[in-house]
């Protein structure tokens, strides 16, 4: 049921190979960076040349229907590209980036379409989404920024936060209140484009692991009812479809990340040798190296499992709600128990383990944290009909 075609393995291969040679070598550069305070994210000189070879390979658009100049590859062979990027600290994605590409392709209409969707497939242009609030976090019910209209235009009003790449975007989704109802209902998707009046980045807040997001302030912002997303008061399906893309995205992150500090582990545990015997040799070792292979192993079923639905059309909310709860806490203790093995090596800003523990540390808590998936799983579970 998993199985890649001959062609999605050599495609797996060929990223691979491009994390290896291309993105790995940039880590003591990204590290360096960090350890300065600075910004992981890569420099123009680093991105471009990548970008172009991007291009040259056909690693563009993978996701991007053919009719849009995309390979449109399904969910599981994404997966396994996904997998091989996780094994880099190197914040590098194959352009453009899936979820917000999915919701527009899911409710843009034509006219959207052609402004933004095509630009953004080819990856002439950048986009953002804005949905925290501050004090609301995870919970849409707590959504108080509202979009009112007037006349042919929508007025959005409030405050957005732990917003990422809107400095750069072209154009951000805005999630919006524009009726009263439940948690799901009167929320509504607005487009809304660079430097438009009353859009205002009000701060760059530093995360860890030299990470950035925004906070941004809407005062009086003017738009016209052609950016609204998909249907008055309907942005809530959409927005839970470009979340789900991302958190399966995030368990094969995980994935990767998981790879690469079971292999640092082992590889310190052969050559290490403490009061006259190797790591490699000692029972506590043996069983983290078991542990976390066994748990690689069931979080890779798990997101081919999920992509494999989400390829014939099935919902995966509770699939992905499981994965980003077990993928995040499996990738934390085995890069936790690699850096153990390290010693105080483990603990320096020279190795790239203690970039991808703050890494994986804050997908603990964005697109949902923990404890908000484990209600909404058990909520799902309790309440079904048998």
């Amino acid at each position: 049921m998993f199985e890649l075609t001959e062609e999605q393995r050599m495609l797996r291969d060929l990223v691979a190979k491009f994390v290896d040679q291309k993105l790995m070598p940039l880590e003591p550069q990204v590290l360096a960076r960090e350890a300065r305070g600075g910004e992981v994210g890569l420099t123009e000189e680093e991105s471009a040349p990548l970008l172009a070879q991007c291009r040259e390979l056909g690693l563009w658009g993978l996701d991007v229907p053919e009719s849009y100049g995309g390979a449109n590859l399904p969910n599981v062979a994404l997966m396994a590209v996904n997998e091989e990027l996780g094994r880099t600290c190197v914040p590098f994605t194959f352009p453009p980036d899936s979820p917000n590409l999915h919701m527009l392709m899911a409710v843009a209409d034509d006219e959207q379409k052609e402004n933004y969707l095509k630009p953004y497939a080819a990856g002439t242009a950048h986009s953002a989404i804005a949905i925290s609030e501050p004090g609301a976090g995870a919970d849409p019910a707590g959504m108080i920024t509202r979009a009112t209209q007037d006349g042919a235009d929508w007025v959005i009003n409030g405050r957005k936060i732990w917003i990422s790449r809107i400095a750069k975007a072209d154009f951000t989704i805005v999630m919006a209140r524009t009726g009263e109802g439940s948690r799901q209902a009167g929320i509504t998707a607005f487009i809304v484009e660079r430097d438009t009046p009353g859009l205002i980045i009000e701060r760059e807040i530093r995360m860890l692991g030299g990470q950035r997001t925004y906070e941004v302030v809407f005062d009086n912002c003017r738009v016209p009812a052609r950016q609204i997303l998909g249907q008055l008061g309907q942005g809530f399906a959409p927005m839970q479809l470009r979340l789900t893309i991302r958190r399966l995205q995030m368990g094969a992150w995980c994935t990767g990340m998981t790879v690469r500090a079971l292999a640092l582990l082992t590889e310190q545990a052969r050559s290490r040798t403490t009061f006259g015997a190797r790591l490699a040799d000692r029972q506590a070792i043996q069983w983290w190296v078991a542990d976390i292979a066994t748990q690689l192993h069931a979080c890779r079923l798990m997101v081919l499992d999920a992509a494999a639905k989400q390829d014939a059309g099935r919902d995966v909310r509770t699939e992905a709600s499981m994965i980003k709860v077990f993928a995040t806490e499996m990738a934390s203790a085995a890069i936790d128990h690699a850096m153990q093995a390290y010693g105080a090596m483990g603990m320096t800003k020279e190795m790239p383990l203690q970039l991808m523990a703050t890494q994986v540390r804050t997908m603990r808590i964005y697109e949902g944290p923990s404890e908000v998936h484990r209600m909404s799983i058990a909520r799902r579970i309790l309440e079904a009909r048998h």
